[in-house]
């Protein structure tokens, strides 16, 4: 038996609604077909699921049976990443993960904090305006942080241009994923034209990283462990292109997501001033004055809980695509074979079945007695499985740190009521997160 859902236009099916709010439709969806529906875009059938048992279902106990192989990681695979660690699979992605998964070991993390402190010392020593975008601020802090960590590379001169072009880009790509039809990247239209040049940007920065570490390899930074790597059978190295794309994937995803999870969370913290009292409280008492470090994260912990609390309600990867390998059965629906999959860290982490007030902001939800008490997959705001995201410890270290660091040394005050939310690759701001800064 398949599940319901909206019917749509006889043609395209659901495509307009889809592509001209896609949170919004996949909501209403939710709200009038329930937690499991089934939808039509052009010729794809796709499989909403939103219970933490499905999604577990599709990321983990049958993640052989759900592969990316779908038109989104195709079109983000085919425009920008090429076939880096995001949207590889079978035997290169395995590769891959073990040459990459070094840089993130609890022992290099260690390392990092430093780095990531201070950076973000040096930024908030910058700011000398009254007003300030959060969100902008962000984007530079992590592109320098992952440059400067991950990737081994100074990118300090390059962050304004860099964080313009992912922008772009970001939008760019949803377009293109969402549209049931594009037209070539050759073809001279003034959209592509702009988007090559971003494309041409980002390369150029990707491969001067690469060019400066063949020159001068370094000890532990990722580049230098791509470089060093050597295929078992044949003994070759990466190509070029090959190194470009693990790099570019890194670079991308290795900061937008950070950055979009910590302008959500300094928005809910000035709207909600009984949390950043408490969170002040905390900071002070954890670090009585001096700088924050590694062995200070275990004790930050109602600093987590806001970050955590944020990533529920606007988790940055709000959605993946799966496509379904061979004829299956989810809960009480069949799951034709070449069914498209569609998961929703977004609709799960609002699920009133699962969660109690769910569009409230309560931090405490994640002390550990509570968070122990929810379904495995209630919560996946880095995916989960195989497939989870490499640098969650990476990225949940430098929220960690930057929001502490942000905290103890700047008063801000939000400057808007409401921020729209832009579903892109990842769950952007509309217009940034303005915020004014006060005396301490």
């Amino acid at each position: 038996m398949l599940p319901p859902g909206p019917k749509g236009n006889w043609l395209l099916g659901n495509a307009r609604a889809l592509g001209a709010d896609p949170l919004r439709m996949i909501s209403e969806t939710v709200r009038e077909f329930g937690e499991t529906a089934r939808f039509r875009v052009a010729k794809w059938w796709i499989h909403l699921i939103t219970r933490p048992a499905d999604v577990q279902h599709v990321l983990q106990d049958r993640v052989k049976n759900y592969s990316k192989r779908t038109t989104g990681y195709g079109r983000l695979s085919n425009l920008l990443l090429g076939d880096g660690l995001v949207t590889s699979e079978g035997e290169l992605w395995k590769r891959q993960r073990r040459i990459v998964q070094p840089a993130f070991h609890k022992q290099r993390l260690q390392l990092l904090a430093a780095s990531m402190v201070r950076a973000t010392t040096e930024m908030t020593g910058r700011w000398t305006g009254e007003r300030l975008d959060l969100a902008a601020e962000m984007t530079h802090l992590t592109l320098r942080i992952v440059g400067e960590t991950i990737l081994g590379a100074d990118v300090s001169a390059v962050v304004d241009r860099c964080g313009e072009s992912f922008a772009a880009l970001n939008e760019g790509l949803m377009r293109r994923i969402m549209a049931p039809v594009n037209l070539p990247l050759w073809v001279p239209s003034g959209a592509n034209r702009r988007f090559a040049a971003r494309v041409r940007e980002v390369d150029q920065v990707v491969y001067g990283m690469i060019a400066e570490r063949r020159r001068a390899p370094g000890e532990s930074d990722l580049i230098s462990m791509l470089l060093a790597a050597r295929d078992e059978e044949t003994g070759e190295g990466m190509s070029d292109r090959q190194l470009r794309d693990e790099v570019m994937t890194m670079f991308f995803a290795g900061h937008e997501t950070t950055a979009t999870a910590l302008a959500w969370t300094f928005f809910l913290v000035g709207k909600h001033p009984e949390v950043e009292r408490r969170l002040r409280a905390e900071v002070s008492e954890v670090l009585g004055g001096r700088e924050a470090g590694f062995e200070d994260l275990e004790r930050l912990r109602y600093t987590r809980m806001v970050i955590e609390e944020s990533m529920r309600l606007y988790p940055p990867v709000w959605s993946t695509m799966r496509n379904t390998e061979a004829d299956d059965q989810i809960g009480d629906w069949s799951v034709p074979r070449g069914t498209w999959l569609l998961a929703s860290s977004y609709l799960t982490h609002r699920l009133p079945s699962v969660w109690e007030r769910p569009d409230a902001f309560e931090p405490e939800r994640f002390s550990p007695e509570r968070a122990a008490a929810r379904p495995r997959f209630a919560y996946f705001p880095f995916l989960g499985g195989p497939r989870q995201c490499l640098g969650n410890q990476f990225s949940m270290m430098e929220a960690q740190l930057i929001l502490a660091t942000v905290t103890q040394r700047q008063r801000l005050e939000l400057a808007c009521e409401t921020i729209e939310m832009a579903p892109l690759l990842t769950l952007r701001p509309v217009g940034g997160v303005p915020m004014i800064r006060r005396a301490a």
